[in-house]
Parts: C-alpha cells; structure tokens; sequence
C-alpha cells in the first residue's frame, strides 16, 4: 500500500461528496473569518484611541465571544449532517474488508484536509478584509478614517486555537460513531428510524405551556426593568416550546388531520399528509434550529438598525434640553452665582438661552403597594415590576414653570403620572400620609427626566420646607443610599451655534468647579451615543450575517438530506400509480410546508415579543414604537424574501436528487 495511499484517498472522498463537503467547507472558511475580523477589530489601536472607543472594543469583544461559541455549536452541528450522509459509504468500506482503524485514519485526514484549508483562507480573507471592516466601523461611528494597516497576531492565535480545537472535537465525535457502529448500521445509517412516529400528547401539552408562559411574559412585562430580568427567561420558554412544537406539537396535528376521513382520504391529502408525518419526524430538530435562528437574525437586525436609525430620537429623549446642569446645591445665593455664570457664558458666545426650565426636586424610588411606597425595601427588590420613581417639588417652583398659582396645605400634594393615572386619593411613604388634591393630566417639567427606566409619580408638595422634610424622612430610611435635593435648569440653544464650546466654558463657569455640579450636552454626547449604537449596529450585521449563514446551511444539508431520502419513495409512489406530475406536486406540497413553517413561527415569535423588545429599548432610550415597528416590518420582508430565494436554489438541488 502506498505511502500516500490514505491522503489521496480523504482528497477523493471529498472530491467525490462535494455537493456535501463544498458548503461545508464554505461556511467554515467564513466562520473563521468571521471570527478574526470581530477578534482582531476588537483589539484595534488605532480604535482605543478615539472617542468612544473603549466602548466599541468592549462590545466587539463580548461579540467574539457569541461568534466563537456560535461556531463551535454551529460547525458541530452541522458535522452530524456530514457524518449521517457518509455512513453507508463508511460501512462499505468496513463490509469490504478495510479495519475500522483505516477508516479512522482517511477521517482524520479528511478533516486535517477540511482545517488547512478552512483555517488558512479564512485568516487570509479575514486579514485581507480587516481594513474594510475597520472602515465600515469608522463609517457607522462617524470617526474620522484612520489610514494603515495592521495584522493582529494575537488574533491569529485565537484563531489557530479556537479552530484547532473545534475540527478536533469533530473528529472526535466522527471516530466515535463509526467505533460504536456495527457495519449494518453504517449501511443503513442513512435509513435507520424509518417507523411511525407515536402521538406524544405529554410533550405537546409542555410545548404549548413552555410556548404561552413565554408569550405571557412577553406580553404582560411593563417596566423596562423587570423586562430586563425577565427576558432570558421568556427566551428559554419560547426556545423550549418551539422545540417540543415541532418535535411532538407537529405530529400530533397530523394525526388529528389524519383521524378527519373527510379530509384525509383524497388524493392530494392523503400522500401530503401521510409524507408530512414522517418529514416532520426526520426534521423537527432541522426546523426548530432554522426557527430560533430566524428568530434570532429578525431581532438582532431589528433592534440594533432601529437604534442606529433613531439615534437622534434616543438623544433627545436623553437630553429633553440642548443643556443641563444639575445640582446638589440649592441655596438661593449658589443658585444666583449659578445663573450670573451662565448668563455671562451665554453672552460671551452672543447667543440666549431658549425654552428654559428650572426647578428643584428630590428624587428616591418606592415599592408601590396600592396608595403605599415602601423605599426601605426599594433597594431590596429593585426589580420589581412596581418599582417607581418619586419626585418631590416645592408648590413655588410648580407655579412658575406651569404660569397658575396653587395653595396646598402640609398633607396636600398634586399628582402627575406618566404611563397611566395614579389611582387613590391617599399617597403614604416614610411614616407619611398625604392627601391627593388633584390629578393633573400635565407637567411641563416631566420632560427633564425622560430617560427614567421606571414608571414616574411626580408629586408637587407645599414648599420647600416639606420638601426639607422629606429630605431629612427619607435619608433616615436609605441611609448612605439616600438622594440628594437637586437644582434643575436646562435650556435650548440656536441650531447654528457651537453647542459643545459653550458646554466646555459653562463647565469652567461653575461656582468655584463645584464637583456637586453636573453639566450635559446633548451635542458634546453624540459622538459617545453614536460610538454606542454605531458599535451595537455593526455587531447586529455581523451577527446577523453569522446566524443568516447558519440558517442557509442548515436548509441546505436539510434539503439534500431530504432528497436522497425521498428518492426511493419518489419511485414507490410512481409505480403504485401516481403520474410524475401528481408525484411532484405532492412532495412539492411537503416541501413548501416544512420550509415555510419556520418561517410563519419566527413571524409569530416576533409579533408576540414585540411589546417585550419595546420595553427593552427604553433602556437605551429609544421610546419611538413606530420607528421599531417600520424597521421589524421591513427586516421581516427583506429576509422573507431571501428566503424564498434560498428555497428556489437548495429546492433545485432537492429535485435533482429525487429525479435522477
């Protein structure tokens, strides 16, 4: 036997199963580049050098992380399509006298064969196109463009070892099964769990429960926060539903289908049906993976494009003025200094501040039980889902932003509520128990505390001596968690002027530097806010790209899978009497409907996690519904369409297998 006897036969054998190997090898190479490009992006200098860039190396590098486990999961998964497909070949070369350690050995050459070559093109792609992923970036992040180009070799390592690892655990996996394989079963791998599958109504029962109590979630979470908590959660119910869905929930309605003599016994139903139970059986894990991963590229894809689009929505809604400066120091004499700096840095730049707003406040979070607001136990179950934030404001400060006069007595107050009414006529917090005198349906200083993650009681008190007493109530409870008493003032300014410089020289006019003092500029945040949802946009690309890959192959080796299984039942159906025409129109039924399902899940997944998602985006302070809901449509319609693009190519594959 010759030297190279064994490496030129794993060379023929891949040759030979190219229809199977090419995609795989394929998809390989792109993970390895992948996972380079995030890998090596995320170490960058040239990034850590710029503004905001810290941020988007942290986020680039979590990303690494999710690309290096998704590889792995992926590649091994899609190694058992490889390995099913190879069985019967496997099992000839065993039955034809070839030991079960020759066979071991043309594996393990295969895959060196498979890791050379997917190894080394996707570092070479990956290093080649390293400096257009880095200008991309640069793009979505409005960074200025870096000129060079530089190899990261510590990348490379990771690579190397990352790769080196998951092509050695697929070997691993390989010998075993063909070890622990007697060679009737390599021969009819391909054939094995031919019989009816059973009714498994247990399994059903748990996929429809696992699937509402995620949808329940989905649907019932109002605070950005609990939804934050719970999200993980919902995903592990929906995950778990869809799974026992398509494995027993699937068959379960066929069969019910089946028992319906009405239906099931005419031509096209009867072999639609009948074919659809055994598919589904076959598939039903195939079908789950292409759901979530559906699932998985719509949400990504839509968040992140909705936030980058809306980045000036979440800007405003963080910054309601151009300019804010808040204090804990609220004397009337610091408060004068404060306004004569302001005033002079204004004039200085030659412009007037516009659409003011100014007050004082004491802000704390409560436990809301019914009229009660338990804040010693805030802390404790910040999570809750009745979490509120109280803001407390002197009755002086209310009538001069809303131009009217009010007269509270000490246990009087006044009550705006954002996302819904306050309902009782008694509000009772601190040992405390105040009357609700009114409800108002509006507050012009709502608009300085847009970026609350929580539901917001504002409530208007006498004076600043209740105020005080608050004050000194609450940080009893609280302790060194205690808030502070804080002076407001935010103001616009002319669209045509330097907005930042006049920020800088506010900054510099504080009484003394006062550290107690805090100024924000809409303007001066936005490269951080675009370094952000720029950094959080291109994640959502290449993690889109990543599981759009994994779904692509995944249809692919399903279709092929499929085909050379129903080749011999194309045959069967022909010679009991159905035309060619009629044979094809029925397995062409089956087809279409296993294909599509995952689709229609994914859709369903979606519009019940909607509300769920708009929840989460507050947290980033996207509060536009309408902007998600386009852009969800609009990612659905788009990957919909490649989709069915995908379908008309692997369905020719398919048909070309069952055809011959």
């Amino acid at each position: 036997m010759g030297r190279f006897f064994y490496w030129k036969l794993a060379a023929d054998n891949i040759r030979k199963n190219s229809r199977v190997y090419v995609p795989y090898i394929l998809t390989s190479i792109s993970t390895v580049m992948m996972y380079y490009l995030i890998h090596s992006l995320s170490g960058n200098t040239g990034l850590s050098k710029m503004s905001g860039g810290t941020t988007v190396q942290s986020m680039l590098s979590f990303g690494s992380t999710i690309v290096g486990l998704f590889s792995a999961i992926f590649l091994l998964y899609t190694n058992s399509f490889l390995i099913k497909r190879r069985k019967k070949e496997f099992g000839l070369f065993n039955v034809l006298g070839m030991e079960k350690k020759h066979i071991a050995r043309i594996m393990m050459y295969e895959t060196i064969y498979i890791t050379i070559i997917s190894i080394f093109s996707g570092l070479l792609g990956g290093i080649l196109l390293s400096k257009a992923m880095f200008l991309l970036l640069l793009k979505l992040l409005r960074f200025e463009v870096q000129m060079g180009f530089e190899i990261s070799g510590p990348s490379i390592l990771s690579t190397l070892i990352l790769f080196g690892a998951i092509f050695f655990l697929t070997l691993l996996g390989n010998l075993r099964q063909i070890h622990l394989a007697k060679p009737i079963e390599l021969l009819k791998g391909g054939q094995v769990g031919e019989r009816e599958p059973k009714t498994k109504w247990l399994l059903t029962l748990f996929g429809l429960a696992s699937i509402g109590a995620g949808y329940y979630l989905a649907l019932t979470t109002e605070s950005p926060i609990a939804a934050l908590s719970l999200f993980f959660v919902a995903v592990i119910f929906v995950m778990m539903g869809t799974y026992s869905l398509f494995a027993s929930g699937s068959i379960t309605l066929l069969k019910l289908m089946r028992k319906n003599k009405g239906y099931y016994y005419r031509p096209n139903h009867f072999t639609t049906v009948a074919g659809l139970i055994y598919r589904m059986k076959r598939n039903a894990v195939g079908l789950a993976n292409i759901c979530i991963l559906s699932t998985m590229v719509l949400v990504t894809l839509s968040t992140t494009v909705s936030l980058y689009i809306g980045v000036e929505d979440v800007l405003r809604t963080r910054y309601p003025r151009e300019i804010t400066i808040s204090s804990y120091r609220i004397t009337d004499e610091y408060i004068a200094e404060l306004h004569r700096g302001v005033a002079e840095v204004l004039r200085n730049h030659g412009v007037a501040a516009d659409n003011t707003l100014e007050y004082r406040s004491l802000v704390f979070l409560g436990e809301e039980q019914a009229s009660e607001f338990l804040t010693d136990r805030a802390f404790i179950t910040g999570f809750a889902e009745r979490l509120q934030a109280l803001t407390f404001i002197p009755g002086e400060d209310y009538s001069r932003l809303q131009g009217e006069t009010i007269h509270l007595a000490d246990d009087e107050v006044l009550i705006y509520s954002e996302g819904g009414d306050y309902e009782y006529e008694t509000l009772t917090l601190l040992g405390q128990t105040f009357i609700v005198k009114g409800k108002l349906s509006e507050f012009v200083g709502a608009s300085l505390h847009t970026g609350y993650l929580t539901g917001n009681h504002y409530v208007i008190v006498k004076d600043m001596s209740v105020l005080g007493e608050l004050y000194e109530a609450q940080a009893v409870f609280h302790g060194e968690y205690g808030s502070e008493l804080t002076h407001y003032l935010g103001f616009d300014l002319p669209k045509d002027r330097d907005a930042v410089s006049i920020h800088q020289d506010i900054l510099l006019s504080l009484p003394g530097g006062d550290p107690s003092s805090h100024v924000e500029s809409a303007e001066a945040a936005k490269d951080e806010f675009y370094s952000l949802y720029g950094g959080l946009f291109f994640l959502g690309l290449f993690l889109g790209t990543l599981f759009i890959m994994g779904t692509v192959l995944i249809i692919y080796y399903k279709q092929i899978t499929e085909g050379y299984e129903d080749k011999e039942r194309f045959e069967i159906m022909q010679k009991v009497g159905m035309s060619r025409e009629e044979v094809k129109k029925s397995i062409r039924s089956q087809v279409l409907t296993v294909f599509f399902l995952p689709l229609v899940t994914a859709a369903i997944h979606i519009a019940a996690a909607f509300r769920f998602i708009t929840r989460l985006l507050t947290i980033f302070n996207l509060r536009n519904t309408a902007l998600f809901a386009w852009c969800t449509v609009g990612t659905f319609l788009v990957f919909a369409l490649f989709y069915a693009f995908v379908y008309a190519i692997t369905a020719r594959v398919y048909y070309r297998i069952v055809s011959r």
